[in-house]
């Protein structure tokens, strides 16, 4: 049976009293909302009618009657026969019930004004007239239609500009998820290629061993504690990339000749940590040529909008085909679109000689 220490077990508890707390923070917005629509609505409804009809004192009471009964009319079919029958495409039944309900709504809202407000039921009508007549239950219902319409309206809009931003959060989640996975990827992948590096380097009972040792310690603080952030300044990128290229510089020695070059200014630009290294892998893997030298020019070059990352190396079609598929240049591709968009401009060239890329993207 597994074991929650202390801190898990208050983290959870945390976790769920705020969870509480916002629900309940929520639910106090949005009473504070309906109750400021209600006031509006009851004090323009007393102004207008009591402008309509040169009393104030009967549209104040008429309207004191209607109120509540507005309130649960429109609750009842917002909170109960929507989401119950017409949401579920039960027309006809939400039709009945609802014509139902503006016959109930009629009765109780023309009796109370009758017994309570005046005999007259219907006073912008010529003449007097009585409760329950034909002309009056149209007027009436029609009326209430157009507050049921109007509420229902709100409540649909509101509803959707929420769905709308809880599907974007969740959107962003599942972006955020999906680029630490993949930046996740790039670390098991370097460390499995530099301990192949060491591997062979002790095999030959090389003195170069403990360099790779400290340049690999250099490397996992870089992962533990830049690597996690959102960005970090170009300058630490390409001094990683830099300690990379050293790294196998140690392995092969004085058969890979390495250019790294850099155009413009450099300081305040950042990048997303672990962009550019899957390109410089990648060069290593396939441009290497056991009988030969490597050669690999790195390029960066910063513009007014821009920032133009270039990379080109020898390339050896024969030992790329016996390599295994890796995931590197698909993850960064995968970033890309995640980070960019269509912001973003990746050339990849290949030939009989050379491994070509070339990627821009938005200056940050």
């Amino acid at each position: 049976m597994p074991v929650i220490n202390n801190k898990l077990r208050n983290s959870i508890l945390y976790s769920q009293k705020s969870n509480v707390y916002d629900n309940t923070i929520s639910k106090t917005i949005k009473r504070k909302y309906h109750f400021l629509f209600w006031i509006v609505y009851f004090i323009f409804n007393v102004i207008r009618w009591g402008s309509y009809f040169n009393d104030y004192w009967y549209s104040l009471k008429s309207n004191l009657v209607e109120f509540p009964l507005h309130l649960i009319i429109v609750y009842f079919n917002i909170y109960y026969l929507i989401p119950k029958y017409l949401l579920r495409k039960k027309y006809s039944t939400y039709i009945f019930l609802l014509i139902l309900s503006l016959g109930v709504h009629y009765l109780i809202r023309s009796g109370l004004n009758y017994w309570l407000v005046t005999e007259n039921i219907w006073p912008e009508a010529q003449g007097e007239n009585q409760p329950y007549g034909f002309n009056h239950i149209i007027a009436v219902t029609l009326g209430e239609l157009y507050v049921l319409g109007i509420t229902s309206s709100i409540k649909f809009s509101v509803d959707f500009i929420l769905e709308r931003n809880k599907t974007q959060q969740l959107q962003e989640l599942h972006y955020k998820t999906e680029l630490q996975y993949l930046k996740a990827q790039i670390q098991p992948h370097f460390f499995f290629n530099t301990l192949n590096s060491l591997y062979a380097l002790i095999l030959h009972k090389s003195s170069k061993a403990s360099e790779v040792v400290l340049k690999l310690s250099e490397f996992m603080g870089y992962i533990i504690y830049d690597a996690n952030k959102k960005e970090v300044f170009l300058l630490q990128e390409i001094r990683y990339i830099d300690n990379y290229i050293e790294l196998e510089n140690i392995r092969y020695g004085e058969l890979i000749n390495t250019e790294v070059t850099i155009i413009g200014n450099i300081d305040t630009v950042k990048v997303t940590p672990l962009l550019f290294l899957p390109f410089i892998e990648n060069a290593f893997k396939h441009g290497y040529k056991n009988n030969g030298a490597m050669d690999l020019k790195v390029n960066f070059e910063v513009t007014e909008k821009e920032l133009i990352f270039s990379s080109e190396n020898n390339y050896n079609p024969i030992e790329t085909k016996k390599s295994k598929n890796g995931i590197g240049i698909k993850n960064v591709v995968r970033r890309l679109e995640l980070l960019y968009a269509e912001n973003y401009n990746l050339d990849i060239n290949t030939t009989n000689e050379t491994y070509t890329v070339t990627l821009k993207i938005p200056k940050t």
